[in-house]
């Protein structure tokens, strides 16, 4: 910021001295805030992560009420003893916790063969366009 003077309007001048003062408030003054404002992130993360490995696509988690000696399938409103564990229509293999995919899904295979569902099996199949009694190798897959 520079001082003007009426009869000096296009004159600049030695700009005025600017000091600053900074407070600091009670508490960033203390350590023991500093450190817990670090835990509740460090825990915040900790949680993220344990929550990363709980979600996985290929499976849902079902909840068990105590005292339960059957559940139902969600897909084939079958009931199963608690412990036991089924396949369903689906392609799914189940127990009273939990459903997961049964199968694993191809995404890497030579260009000239192609990915077929057996539902009966439950599994892809991979083979010649041209030769269905061909099978392809698999490079990599999702699932399971």
């Amino acid at each position: 910021m520079y001082r003007v003077s009426a009869d000096t309007q296009f004159k600049r001048q030695r700009p005025y001295k600017q000091t600053h003062t900074f407070l600091l408030l009670p508490e960033h003054n203390s350590d023991r805030t500093s450190s817990t404002a670090t835990m509740k992130y460090l825990a915040l993360a900790l949680l993220f992560c344990a929550l990363a490995s709980l979600s996985d696509a290929q499976c849902q988690a079902k909840a068990l009420q105590p005292g339960m000696t059957r559940c139902q399938d969600d897909s084939d409103l079958t009931w199963h003893p608690v412990g036991s564990s089924w396949r369903n229509s689906k392609c799914l293999d189940c127990t009273c916790t939990e459903c997961c995919s049964a199968f694993s899904t191809p995404i890497r295979f030579p260009s000239d063969c192609v990915s077929v569902f057996d539902s009966a099996a439950c599994e892809f199949i991979v083979h010649k366009r041209d030769d269905p009694t061909q099978l392809c190798p698999i490079y990599a897959a999702v699932g399971k």
